[in-house]
């Protein structure tokens, strides 16, 4: 793929002052959380961690069990910062059985938030964060119990997200979409663990999946899950769920370009070794017979971690044997990344919200743009309804800016307003 300019939708005012309320909604929402935590005392111990926690094992056969079943169900109060303070809300999270990146039956975790006065069938809103990780120390049912010393930033935004979803009226569903497997970029597996995720939510909550209208949300590391679930939902996997609408952005939409992209890099490279070791885990591919003495010792050392406390920078030939340096002629990396393409299915289903940066005219330092046009472009072809954004701005300013522009694209598709159809200038 070339380098090429980049291209941006325009933005009228009406779709600004929306995106402006949106940003100040998420604004208000963090401080409001952060308020909230200040004001109450401590936990009086942090809860304990997946790996060493109960919750997350299931003893007795769920091979068998259909996917999206609960296999357990506990109450949890919800938390920030650390150490941890209490939220004044709860959450419902169920261990529940899902498909694995090649067939395999395999679980998740997943956190459900009702709002203050639930009632009749939710309106649900699947959050899928970014946390991107190897280690289960970063699961989300993990940190937004107040568990883990990573990432404050990203915890404020997310408890932001979602008290705004939860102060609307909505039912806040948080999946583990890595599985208990902590398969990072997977992205097949993420996608079945997040619809099994809702499955799992409407069954807990008795609601009438035909009666349920969900909306799916995902940025970055979230964008994997989200999209492979569109896809999955798109090619007949759960097909009672009723999505109305898909918000993504910062879309991995194919891996060997973002590598390249990222390769060598002082910001973003040390994802690569994060994404070869979870895109392997899916696959079951053992790494070791690629790697330099190195790229074993960098990734022994990254296999536990969140990506927040990963700091490496390196090339993906940096990580292999000077025989497998042309990396896309290995046959087994070849599969494992090219399977894992993104691309717009057959019959889509839902109107989408898309947002990406291009700071460089490649990409967000990330992403590559055109990719990302590509996929959108695909969607429209296939006669979906897209929203489109382009920013002149990186990965992570866009990321601020997505979680703002999708609230009210939530909003709307909640409301059954008239989807918003930028495809004839993307």
């Amino acid at each position: 793929m070339t380098r090429r300019p980049h291209s941006s939708t325009r933005i009228g005012k009406s779709s600004a002052a929306n995106m402006l309320r949106g940003l100040r909604m998420v604004a208000t929402c963090c401080a409001f959380a952060g308020l909230l935590a200040a004001a109450a005392p401590a936990l009086a111990q942090d809860p304990l961690p997946p790996s060493s926690d109960p919750f997350y094992t299931y003893d007795d056969d769920s091979a068998d069990a259909e996917p999206g079943t609960v296999l357990r169900t506990r109450t949890v109060p919800l938390a920030a910062a650390t150490p941890a303070l209490p939220l004044p809300v709860n959450g419902i999270q169920l261990l529940y059985r899902t498909t694995g990146q090649t067939g395999q039956p395999s679980l998740a975790a997943t956190t459900v938030i009702q709002p203050a006065n639930p009632g009749g069938n939710p309106k649900i809103v699947s959050f899928q964060n970014f946390y991107d990780a190897l280690g289960s120390q970063c699961n989300p049912s993990y940190s937004l119990r107040g568990g883990g010393n990573i990432n404050e930033y990203g915890r404020y935004v997310d408890l932001g997200v979602i008290s705004h979803y939860l102060s609307a009226g909505y039912t806040v569903v948080v999946p583990d979409y890595e599985t208990t497997d902590l398969a990072f970029g997977a992205g097949r597996q993420a996608g079945h663990a997040t619809l099994d995720g809702i499955r799992a939510a409407q069954r807990q909550l008795a609601a009438d999946p035909a009666q349920t209208p969900v909306v799916m949300i995902g940025y970055s590391g979230g964008s994997i899950a989200t999209e492979f679930a569109t896809e999955a939902a798109a090619n007949g996997y759960a097909p009672e769920l009723n999505i109305i609408g898909v918000a993504e952005g910062g879309l991995p939409v194919d891996y060997q370009h973002a590598i390249d992209y990222m390769n060598g890099t002082k910001d973003w490279s040390r994802v690569i070794p994060l994404i070869l070791g979870g895109v392997s885990r899916g696959y079951g591919i053992d790494l070791d017979p690629y790697l330099s003495d190195f790229g074993k010792r960098v990734m022994h050392d990254v296999q536990n971690r969140c990506l927040e406390t990963v700091d490496y920078t390196l090339s993906i030939q940096d990580l292999l044997l000077p025989q497998y340096q042309q990396y896309m002629r290995v046959p087994e990396l070849a599969h494992m990344l090219t399977d894992t393409r993104m691309s717009a299915p057959a019959d889509p289903k839902a109107p989408m919200f898309v947002m990406i940066g291009n700071s460089d005219g490649y990409g967000d330092g990330v992403m590559a743009a055109g990719d990302e046009r590509d996929l959108a472009r695909g969607y429209c072809g296939k006669g979906v309804p897209v929203q489109f954004r382009e920013l002149t701005i990186d990965h992570k300013a866009t990321g601020l800016q997505f979680m703002a522009a999708a609230a009210p694209f939530v909003d709307e598709r909640f409301n059954q307003a008239p989807a918003t159809n930028d495809c004839a200038v993307i």
